[in-house]
């Protein structure tokens, strides 16, 4: 696994909800793809399959506002209504107009939004267990989100403990220390606390609530890839997402909970693969 101290991403784009940190890998001339995270992680979910995808595709990556190493502030809009149209203006940023987009967790509506709401044209989209479906949030996620000012009074060596075991329990296979330290650490500092609880109190079903009945309108390639031991997100909604997009795939990821990126990179990569190189 690559070093996670190794992860920067050198770029920054002023986008309307706060400056966006980015990156892209692999040749310029090759075919874009796109990949976004879900909460509360960051484009680092994806440092494994951004590296090998960029062997042969030109790869951008990005921390969302509010997340990783991008922008938080306080008062800073980070609902998926506001990244819904801040993944609008990167596009545009990065003059792509057709690029295939991989989007993980929250990503996955963020993505859907961008191209639903918004007019951003994908050339295929592969969902990696992505929040799309009513209902959606734990019993733990809804709590934070109903107590949020109380939350962020706690000490900080607690709020970093329960970052740390919320994080961790994303994954069915185990994360390494180090790496899931590297997820934890965004939220760190008065900062970082902050933040955390200032996404979960903006994440509302409404912004999914809206998009849902457009799914069966979606007409480009799609994929649906989903651990099959995901705790955060049932597989029933699996199925469910890919009978709600026309012609849509669906292909389960053996051995891996909700943090598929860490927990099966190999076969999740296998699975993207065959899909980008699938025959339109």
């Amino acid at each position: 696994m690559t070093d996670p101290r190794a992860w920067q991403l050198s770029r920054t784009f002023p986008s309307a909800a706060g400056t966006v940190r980015w990156e892209r890998f692999g040749p310029e001339d090759a075919a874009p793809v796109v990949l976004l995270h879900g909460t509360p992680f960051s484009s680092y979910v994806w440092q494994e399959i951004a590296q090998a995808l960029a062997q042969r595709y030109q790869v951008y990556v990005w921390d969302m506002p509010g997340y990783g190493a991008s922008e938080k502030r306080e008062g800073q809009d980070v609902s998926l209504a506001a990244q819904g149209g801040v993944f609008a203006e990167l596009l545009a940023h990065w003059e792509l107009t057709r690029p295939s987009v991989v989007a993980h967790d929250f990503g996955g509506a963020v993505a859907l939004r961008a191209h639903l709401l918004h007019g951003a044209a994908y050339s295929r989209l592969a969902l990696v267990d992505p929040v799309a479906l009513a209902p959606w949030g734990s019993p733990f996620f809804r709590l934070v989100g109903e107590h949020a000012p109380v939350f962020e009074q706690l000490p900080p060596a607690l709020h970093l403990a329960l970052v740390r075991e919320y994080i961790r329990s994303a994954s069915h296979r185990g994360l390494r220390d180090d790496v899931a330290e590297e997820l934890v650490r965004p939220w760190s500092g008065e900062t970082g606390q902050a933040a955390f609880y200032r996404q979960i109190a903006q994440a509302d079903q409404r912004y999914t609530d809206e998009i849902q009945e457009k799914y069966a309108g979606i007409d480009l390639p799609v994929t649906v890839c989903w651990g099959a031991e995901d705790t955060w997100i049932p597989v029933a909604k699996a199925h469910e997402l890919a009978a709600a997009i026309p012609g849509a795939r669906l292909q389960l990821i053996p051995d891996a909970g909700h943090l598929v990126p860490l927990d099966a990179p190999a076969p999740l990569l296998a699975a993207l693969l065959d899909f980008l190189t699938a025959p339109a």
